[in-house]
């Protein structure tokens, strides 16, 4: 089946959210068009996920196709942007029409739970890559970064961490076939949730903001950077998903979580949080008083 062939099925398979009020035009042209929210900014992330790194290149491709858009979204939940596109290019070894529609199945069901379009994209021959284009939009002011931690903030987790990398050390991720036969740990490593509806909440009342990709620590530590502070965690106080040990809460990554700094007294957000620290004066992470280095994710570490 050529490229052509298969993109018909993959459109196929998407349905709705390959259009909408908001797409002036999608599929079939040499570029997608939408029409931004008036007085609001664009908002834009791209990851590539290569397949033996980001995914099981033998997993269910609907669980691939589902994880792929989940973990790209989360980047515009850290921004605190709304989620408007979502454009996806794949490179394939073969035209395997079954993987195919399986992995635009689970899309589809990403896209829908986020509420974003996927108006286009690209496929080419090689080995086996997705790489996701996300945007949104956010009223310019209100804009989530990872600048503006201020001392004396608290510093706050949106949910449970270190179960995807407990799924990833247990192994025999490939076994799974589809989400009814996913388990807890396994759930959170194919069925992230982006947090964009967290993500908006916290416009005007996070300071900073950063997801947890490559770990708590190491993305903690990106955060103070770009702040000019230093933090001190509490390690009895940060949530480990059960199954999942201390040292993948904090090392692990994979989980997609919100991690924000604010005051010590927030409003009601709608969405639980755990307080797990405070940013202190300097440079650094500590927990429990003791200095933590660079632990986390790295390709090239």
């Amino acid at each position: 089946m050529d490229e052509f062939e298969l993109i018909d099925q993959i459109v196929a398979e998407l349905g709705a959210v390959s259009s909408g009020d908001d797409v002036i035009l999608g599929p079939g042209d040499d570029a997608s068009v939408l029409r931004p929210p008036p007085g609001e900014v664009l908002v834009s992330s791209i990851d590539a996920l290569v397949a033996g790194v980001h995914f099981p290149a033998a997993a269910d491709p609907e669980l691939v196709g589902y994880r792929a858009l989940m973990v790209s979204l989360s980047d515009l939940a850290a921004m605190g942007a709304s989620p408007a596109q979502v454009l996806v290019a794949l490179t394939l070894s073969d035209g395997d029409v079954d993987w195919v529609r399986g992995l635009a199945r689970g899309m589809r069901r990403a896209a829908e739970s986020a509420g974003v379009k996927l108006p286009g994209g690209n496929i080419a021959r090689g080995p086996l890559n997705i790489t996701v284009s996300v945007n949104g939009f956010c009223p310019e002011a209100m804009l989530l970064r990872r600048a503006g931690a201020r001392a004396g903030d608290h510093i706050y987790v949106s949910g449970e961490l270190g179960g995807a990398a407990a799924a990833l050390g247990r192994g025999g991720l490939e076994k799974y076939n589809g989400s009814a036969s996913l388990d807890k740990l396994a759930s959170r490593y194919f069925q992230p949730e982006a947090r964009l509806g967290a993500g908006m909440a916290l416009r005007g009342v996070a300071h900073s903001a950063i997801d947890v990709s490559d770990g708590l620590l190491q993305d903690l530590g990106h955060l103070c950077r770009a702040s000019a502070v230093g933090a001190e965690l509490d390690s009895t106080l940060v949530p480990v998903c059960a199954g999942a040990t201390l040292e993948q809460a904090l090392t692990g990554g994979d989980d997609y979580e919100l991690l924000f700094t604010a005051p010590a007294t927030i409003p009601a957000l709608g969405f639980s949080v755990h307080r797990i620290g405070t940013i202190v004066p300097g440079a650094g992470v500590r927990v429990d008083g003791k200095e933590t280095g660079q632990r986390g994710y790295r390709h090239f570490g």
